[in-house]
């Protein structure tokens, strides 16, 4: 069984992998495998060349096609398309739906994979190949070659709910969602029974289209359940909506702009929503571009915290110093050392307090 990895383990081996290594990720569709190579070498200035195997027909598709050479009298072939040209620089040839491709074409793939060329031409030196699959008895697959297998270094990509809820808010996803899935990571991502090929079911991309979806609208009648079913499926959109309808949470937002105004409210929120909260404050500083406002939210937070302790709320100032050792949020950490003082004084003190009681 290949091991499994999360989204910053996954940013972490492509920075360390070689380039002649080839990698495979293993996953469920839309997880975000490809969005999430495309971003990280396009942040390189690296060219990503995407090819979707499973809709070639062909093995020309990939390694283009034979024309005759009038001069030699000799057949050749004709490069693909996005074939770099001679003098380009290296690529990242990233192979999605591998196990969805035609025999003819993973066999194609074999020579692509151990000497980085097709039929004698090869890719720029320093180019990457890496390639996705999907898993799963609901998906219409093609059993691979333990030789092609062989070739690549092969990790089962599991991003973690957390990574999306970061990621949403970067992706400026509707809050709401972001609320809900955050109360419902269930929700996130579900599976497709063996007998329901084509129930709808949620996934990472699909909530990615509701949030445009309800983004211009603001009355959530049966019409708009029934377009948002047809997106994330009956009984997850019933949820979603009842959950709107309903939900009288925080906006994070404004507690991190004026906690004293929001003080007397807290008084009531019980213990897990304020490890809600908690995590909703990291992700908004950590999101957040404009530094004053950072600074604004830091300071917020700073007194957010000394009403934790003078309230003795222990579990969530132990939620929220755990949230803060955990690396998950980088330049939240960096912003909390640089505008507080008190927080950064007191960080040891959290802790053994904490461990104490």
């Amino acid at each position: 069984m290949s091991v499994k990895i999360n989204t910053k383990e996954l940013i972490e081996i492509l920075a360390v992998t070689p380039s002649h290594h080839n990698i495979m990720l293993v996953g469920k569709h839309g997880i975000g495998k490809s969005q999430i190579i495309d971003n990280y070498f396009v942040r390189l200035n690296k060219k990503v060349v995407k090819l979707f195997l499973g809709q070639m027909s062909d093995p020309g598709d990939l390694i283009g096609l034979p024309i005759l050479d009038t001069m030699t009298r000799k057949t050749e072939f004709r490069p693909p398309w996005w074939f770099p040209e001679a003098d380009e620089v290296p690529i990242v040839l990233f192979l999605d739906e591998l196990n969805r491709a035609r025999p003819e074409i993973l066999q194609c793939v074999m020579d692509l994979t151990l000497n980085k060329q097709l039929n004698g031409k090869k890719l720029p030196a320093g180019s990457r190949i890496i390639t996705a699959v999907n898993e799963g008895e609901e998906y219409q697959l093609t059993d691979l070659d333990p030789a092609l297998v062989s070739r690549f270094n092969i990790y089962r990509f599991a991003p973690t709910v957390s990574e999306w809820l970061l990621w949403a808010a970067e992706n400026k996803i509707d809050g709401r969602i972001i609320d809900f899935i955050e109360k419902n990571p269930d929700c996130l991502d579900s599976e497709v029974k063996d007998d329901a090929a084509l129930e709808k079911t949620p996934d990472r991309r699909s909530w990615q289209r509701v949030s445009e979806l309800i983004a211009v609208t603001e009355k959530f009648d049966k019409t708009t359940e029934k377009i948002i079913s047809g997106v994330i499926g009956v009984a997850v959109a019933l949820k979603f909506v009842h959950f709107i309808k309903t939900n009288h949470a925080f906006d994070v937002k404004i507690i991190l702009l004026d906690f004293e105004k929001q003080k007397a409210k807290l008084k009531k929120v019980p213990v897990h929503e304020l490890a809600t909260i908690n995590e909703s404050m990291f992700r908004l500083i950590e999101t957040e571009e404009k530094p004053e406002t950072v600074q604004n939210f830091v300071q917020n937070m700073e007194l957010y915290i000394k009403w934790l302790r003078k309230e003795s709320k222990n579990e969530a100032l132990a939620h929220w110093t755990t949230v803060f050792d955990s690396n998950a949020y980088p330049q939240t950490k960096v912003a909390i050392l640089s505008h507080s003082s008190y927080i950064y004084s007191n960080i040891v003190e959290f802790i053994k307090n904490i461990q104490i009681n």
